[in-house]
């Protein structure tokens, strides 16, 4: 009885040690992750907000005086008809922004919508000092602009992080001008990293839920360190901050900022290709062990990649030594590529892997390869039942109206019905090619689709225009 007794008790103080020791590990973890949190920004802030500016523009506009006692109706065709007829108007508007210093004699670093199209700015330092600045450089694709405040004074700069280091949920703070307040400190974490909003070219936005409002854009986003790893760019919704605010990594900005202070603009790689998802659909027909990389839907002429060798359909899966994810990733490692450089690059060609070395050019000097959409007449036309769409022959008037080369033979997609595997096209693509072979008439594609559906895959490849003129590449899925 005693010896059981004394069992108990040592099993019930075991378990009490094993309570305690716990207690202090959970504790002790709390207390780390604690500790990270700030109990101020106040000694930040103070340091920072001398090398933080206050930007204001004006421009001229030009606009036309009603010489109706009414208005037309948005959209109506006698609202272009009696424009006009007006008696022209100037005015000028301002707008606000912000912007950071990073060199002591006063280069400052904002936003190009900032600043674009701008007759005069002035740049306002530790809230009462007003300058007047030059644009040095602007990039419209990044979004980027550099001024230089015109004084002899000596500024206090603020130097870059690196922002490949920020992960999410570090404590970042952004200072700014929102809606011309003045100098304004706000705190939050970073939310997410690599975001994409459709606002750019080249887009791999910070998130973060610091509070960034109409008047911030061009501000720094701050570091615990006090170094900036980010521009505020851009916020989700017209109506001020909801706690989704973008910022241009820091990592991202530096080279073209470099590049706008010693050339006065912007040099990027250029490949020349046209490049489209790489779907599941696509990697199976093509025998692509998983959907990644970046499909090449069409090489410009004399550009660096034809000149290499690299074909329509190709899906490119490593350039320069730097694995291809995902089709976004490309543009972005291209344009921070030195032009004139020559990078290997890896594609994917007839189910095994192929290395081309291409010499860069430079994008800014390539050409505009944009078509007009033109209506198209509509004449006979036929159904494909199997994909529940209705096309009709490319003529000759569509490839002078489309400026197509003269040897462009496909079928013009004239409906879409409801249920299509082709719902990821519109009315007016051109369909060129399916299974890598060109399409001449109706039948062909019928002889292709009928072979196609006899097999157990039953997915094929369709190269298309689309109305921009731009080739892609989709897989189509057949029921």
């Amino acid at each position: 009885m005693v010896f059981l007794l004394f069992g108990i008790l040592k099993v019930k103080m075991n378990k009490i040690k094993i309570f305690l020791l716990s207690f202090i590990i959970f504790n002790f973890s709390i207390s780390a992750y604690g500790n990270d949190a700030p109990a101020s920004f106040a000694d930040l802030a103070e340091k920072l907000m001398p090398s933080v500016v206050n930007i204001s523009t004006t421009q001229t506009v030009v606009t036309n005086t009603n010489p109706f006692p009414f208005e037309f109706p948005p959209g109506s065709p006698f609202e272009d008809m009696f424009k006009e007829f007006g008696t022209p108007q100037k005015r000028k508007a301002s707008a606000l922004g912000s912007g950071f210093i990073i060199d002591k004699k006063g280069i400052v670093v904002t936003n190009n919508h900032v600043i674009q199209g701008a007759d005069d700015i002035l740049v306002r330092v530790e809230g009462d000092k007003e300058y007047k600045a030059k644009i040095i450089g602007s990039d419209p694709l990044s979004d980027i602009a550099v001024l230089e405040i015109q004084s002899s004074d000596n500024f206090i700069p603020v130097k870059f992080g690196d922002s490949d280091k920020a992960r999410i949920g570090d404590w970042v703070i952004a200072i700014g001008n929102p809606f011309g307040l003045g100098g304004t400190v706000t705190s939050g974490i970073i939310s997410a990293r690599n975001r994409s909003i459709g606002l750019s070219r080249y887009e791999d936005f910070i998130q973060t839920d610091a509070s960034i409002n109409q008047g911030n854009s061009g501000g720094p986003l701050f570091d615990m360190n006090g170094d900036v790893i980010g521009i505020n760019t851009a916020i989700l919704g017209q109506s001020g901050s909801i706690g989704i605010g973008f910022s241009i990594p820091s990592n991202s900005a530096t080279r073209v900022i470099d590049q706008l202070i010693k050339y006065g603009e912007t040099k990027r790689g250029w490949l020349g290709v046209r490049i489209q998802i790489v779907t599941q659909e696509i990697a199976d027909a093509v025998k692509l062990d998983k959907p990644r990389g970046a499909l090449v839907a069409s090489v410009a002429n004399d550009s660096p990649s034809d000149k290499a060798g690299i074909k329509a359909d190709d899906i490119i899966l490593e350039f320069n030594g730097i694995l291809i994810k995902e089709m976004r990733e490309l543009p972005k490692i291209v344009a921070q590529t030195d032009v004139g450089k020559i990078v290997k690059v890896k594609v994917w060609r007839n189910k095994k892997e192929i290395i081309k070395e291409i010499k860069l050019g430079r994008l800014e000097t390539s050409e505009d390869f944009r078509v007009d959409k033109k209506d198209t007449k509509k004449p006979l036309t036929y159904e494909i039942k199997s994909l529940k769409i209705k096309v009709r022959l490319l003529d000759a008037k569509d490839i002078e109206e489309r400026k197509l080369p003269n040897q462009t033979t496909g079928l013009v997609i004239t409906e879409i019905q409801k249920g299509s595997p082709m719902n990821n096209v519109e009315v007016n693509y051109i369909i060129l090619e399916v299974q890598k072979k060109r399409i001449k008439s109706v039948k062909d594609l019928e002889l292709i689709i009928n072979k196609a559906l006899k097999t157990t895959e039953k997915t094929i490849l369709v190269a298309i225009y689309n109305n921009q003129n731009q080739r892609r590449l989709i897989g189509v899925k057949l029921d």
